[in-house]
């Protein structure tokens, strides 16, 4: 390749990033070369405090510096409603749109079996007994609109099936194989306003009066 060494391997690391392609990933590289050295120090030393301070919260798992996390030690959220993700990122989702006050609690993977990905057994563990201990009126399973989603959220909704709460999942909104992460705040709100219930005895669903 006709450039040096350290600046392909640099635009190597910027492709592994999600969306970004070959193009990006170059342009990446030759704008952090153009940018004074300051930026790049700080940078570097940006994502090494990150890698350092950062850590899941030891009760819903949730990116953080403190444990338990903001969210979770915020007196004035609903402590009566728990919305179970897949992801961060969902999570962030929902709280940068403003439409959802209450818990959650971040799996951390999804069910995909033509990608080899799997639950871990000790989050869904974790999540009983979350459910049990909180007291919750109502579990929200927000999983994805996609086969992946559908399949993550069976998973979650056997292991909460000797549970009392309400259970409901999102209902329309979110648009077939889409994400929450990419979704507008109309849409996450009618998803959340418009959720369905759950009967654990056949898997059905109901609309939520």
């Amino acid at each position: 390749m006709s450039i040096s060494e350290p600046v392909e391997r640099l635009m190597k690391l910027f492709s592994r990033f999600p969306g970004v392609g070959d193009k990006t990933a170059r342009r990446f590289a030759l704008f952090l070369l153009q940018q004074p050295g300051e930026f790049s120090d700080e940078l570097a030393s940006t994502i090494s405090l990150m890698r350092e301070s950062t850590f899941s919260c030891s009760i819903c798992g949730n990116l953080t510096t403190e444990d338990p996390c903001p969210v979770c030690s915020d007196p004035f959220r609903d402590r009566g409603v728990l919305c179970v993700l897949e992801n961060v990122e969902d999570m962030l989702s929902l709280e940068q749109a403003g439409v959802f006050s209450g818990l959650y609690f971040i799996l951390g993977g999804r069910v995909s079996p033509m990608d080899g990905e799997d639950l871990p057994p000790e989050r869904l563990s974790r999540l009983g007994e979350y459910v049990r201990e909180g007291g919750f009126r109502e579990v929200i399973i927000a999983t994805n609109p996609s086969v992946e989603g559908d399949l993550t959220f069976y998973a979650v909704l056997d292991s909460l099936k000797s549970m009392k709460p309400r259970i409901t999942r999102l209902a329309f909104g979110l648009p077939l194989g889409g994400t929450i992460g990419y979704a507008d705040r109309v849409t996450l709100h009618a998803s959340i306003e418009s959720r369905v219930d759950v009967s654990l005895a056949n898997n059905s669903f109901e609309r939520k009066e």
